[in-house]
């Protein structure tokens, strides 16, 4: 075990002699175990699960028995990755990546739309094109069930530590991300960040600086925010469903803070919607990589800005974008049905919140352009 992996044990994936250890407790968690049989059989697990987890449990301890490395992990989560795909989506295409240097570490600087298949979908296109796959930034938020936390380390998944209290905690936790970053670029790991704390649910794609002011934090003694933002190589990233799985409850939160000023999350609600966002429609889904960002950003507001104009002028526009924006002769009238079918899904006083959503894309882009 190397120095830097003893550096960042808290926060880092699991590495390859840790893959046996992690897989044998997956497969003695009962709650694992009952999610794997629900997702195997979704009619027969509530009133036969007794008898099919068993079942699943064999099975699954048949499909890792021979898995030893973190590679042999990611290509049995790629078989999974293409029934979803095929069962979940219309189509997904990619624009962008016949630039990108497939030797060459990069941070993926990425719009946030779905929790989990937002990295997913950029590790898919990656592995179709035999790049290597990303090492992805999860909030540790999201690891309230100990088999979530394991099976993300195990795919590549490194935790933000949104929960540390008080000024030298939250700085200490700060710093040691930035150096996992910067550690990850300088030994050729490519990384994936959302550009923001928590998705856009409101459909407006806008970066953080705070974030760009983390990646600086550990390295400040080697070089000015220009010069270490360089070596980063950063590339934003715009990702584009269709349909977004989730639509509906980031319509009823929001028509709930507008009207009642707060919205109580319940306790798993974020690994609910790592689950719809996993098995629901999402129609055509488009991934595109913009350009390397070399230019002399000398603070972190200019270098968001230049984030933000790629993730908004590369954005892949849908019907449902169009159709929400008003603009409904690009669409066909199946395309227009299916979008008020969605629109029915919600309460009248979430449906303009639905709306605005997908229109937010169109409205951004138009706003760009005319500037």
């Amino acid at each position: 075990m190397t120095d830097t992996q003893d550096l960042y044990r808290e926060i880092r994936p699991y590495n390859d002699a840790e893959v046996t250890e992690v897989l044998n407790r997956l497969l003695y968690d009962d709650e694992f175990i009952s999610a794997v049989t629900e997702y195997q059989f979704p009619r027969a697990a509530a009133y036969l699960g007794w008898l099919l987890k068993p079942v699943a449990r064999i099975a699954l301890a048949r499909k890792v028995g021979e898995v030893e490395t973190i590679r042999a992990c990611q290509e049995l989560v790629a078989s999974y990755m293409e029934k979803m795909i095929a069962r979940s989506t219309t189509k997904l295409t990619c624009s962008g990546i016949d630039q990108l240097d497939p030797d060459e570490a990069y941070l993926f600087i990425s719009n946030h739309r779905d929790i989990a298949m937002d990295p997913a979908f950029v590790n898919w296109v990656r592995f179709q094109y035999k790049m290597d796959t990303v090492r992805i930034a999860i909030g540790d938020n999201l690891l309230s069930k100990p088999y979530v936390s394991d099976l993300m380390r195990l795919n590549k998944s490194f935790i933000v530590n949104r929960s540390a209290k008080g000024p030298r905690e939250m700085m200490a936790a700060l710093t040691q991300l930035s150096g996992y970053i910067n550690d990850s670029i300088r030994t050729g790991h490519s990384v994936w960040i959302a550009q923001r704390e928590g998705r856009a649910k409101d459909g407006n794609d806008s970066t953080d600086p705070a974030i760009l002011k983390m990646f600086y934090m550990s390295q400040r003694k080697s070089g000015s925010f220009a010069e270490v933002s360089k070596r980063l190589n950063i590339v934003p990233v715009s990702i584009s469903y269709e349909y977004d799985p989730c639509d509906y409850l980031k319509a009823n939160e929001l028509f709930a803070l507008a009207k009642d000023g707060q919205y109580e999350k319940s306790q798993h609600e974020d690994i609910d919607s790592i689950v719809k966002g996993i098995v629901g429609q999402k129609g055509h889904v488009h991934v595109a990589f913009g350009d390397v960002i070399n230019g002399d950003f000398e603070t972190p507001e200019a270098l968001a800005a230049e984030i933000d104009r790629q993730i908004i002028s590369n954005y892949y526009l849908h019907p449902s974008n169009y159709l929400a924006a008003g603009d409904a002769e690009k669409c066909s009238g199946s395309e227009s049905a299916d979008f008020d079918a969605r629109l029915a899904r919600v309460a009248n006083g979430a449906q303009d919140i639905l709306r605005q959503m997908y229109a937010n894309p169109v409205l951004n882009k138009q706003r760009l352009e005319g500037s």
